[in-house]
């Protein structure tokens, strides 16, 4: 179960909320490839609702209640069975040369080589788990999204255990300033945790790193690497495939939830419209005159 709002929100400033007491329903990706996701368990009498992500916009579930698209989104992948050279040909000549130059730079940084250091066993990650910390405190994820690297290790360093985990860091020096926490759902190995330290970011050394990452994962256990739900040019930049999805919410049938469902679609229509018109040639130039006046 997780607690969750329908927004009235421009940008980052929400004006309005509705907070709702859902249950959440997660596709994996071989779930959403294949179509075939779990199924929707009982809901409690607290409960609002469903919330599920990462649905694919070719499947309607056949579930009773006021329907709620939150987002819709590509969720993207590397195809991990093609092998590493079938990947790099796969991407853009941009993305190739960024790649290529990004690296360069950074090991230019370093006095000329890239020092990336793996960790996999259970000991490996009780030593990943400290440095990585150190870079996620400086990172946005932690400080504005909640989502750093976890403070206890005890949840890595059993899925460490179990061979549910792969972990990276990369170092400038003696310091390290980027990370990678994944963990494994069957044959497929997510992108957990991500970070690395905004002092250096002209070095590109969360870029640098992923693309190491892929690198190892060609010749390890998985046939897919996920890039979890939501999107971002770096996944877009390296992933060789995606599926349609939406975050579809399933809310009971109840005054309060349609008077909440038709405000937030309301609200939603309207910055449509709203954006549209403000990209109109003839609004900006006014726009721009006001600005100047």
């Amino acid at each position: 179960m997780s607690a969750s709002a329908l927004k009235l929100q421009v940008g980052a400033r929400t004006l309005m909320s509705f907070p709702r007491q859902l249950r959440r329903v997660a596709w994996s990706l071989e779930q959403a490839l294949t179509g075939a996701g779990p199924s929707l368990p009982a809901l409690d009498a607290a409960d609002d609702g469903y919330l599920v992500t990462s649905l694919p916009e070719t499947v309607t579930l056949d579930a009773p209640g006021l329907r709620f698209v939150r987002q819709r989104y590509t969720r993207y992948y590397v195809d991990l069975a093609g092998g590493r050279e079938a990947w790099l040909a796969a991407l853009s000549g941009q993305a190739r040369s960024g790649l290529k130059r990004k690296a360069r730079k950074l090991a230019a940084a370093n006095g000329g080589t890239l020092d990336v250091r793996r960790y996999r066993s259970p000991e490996e990650m009780a030593v990943f788990h400290p440095l990585a910390r150190a870079v996620s405190v400086t990172t946005y994820q932690e400080r504005l999204l909640g989502s750093g690297l976890p403070g206890d290790a005890d949840a890595l360093i059993a899925a460490a255990g179990e061979d549910r985990a792969r972990a990276w860091l990369l170092f400038l020096g003696d310091a390290p300033i980027a990370y990678l926490w994944c963990g494994a759902d069957r044959e497929t190995l997510r992108y957990d945790y991500v970070g690395h330290d905004p002092t250096h970011q002209a070095l590109s050394p969360g870029s640098v790193l992923m693309a190491e990452a892929l690198g190892d994962l060609f010749t390890d256990r998985f046939r897919w690497f996920d890039f979890t739900e939501g999107e971002g040019q770096h996944k877009r930049g390296l992933a060789s495939g995606g599926v349609a999805c939406r975050d579809e919410l399933l809310l009971r049938p109840t005054i309060a939830n349609r008077v909440a469902v038709a405000a937030v679609g309301g609200f939603d229509a309207a910055m449509v419209v709203a954006k549209r018109w403000s990209e109109a040639p003839a609004l900006k130039r006014f726009a721009q005159h006001v600005r100047r006046a």
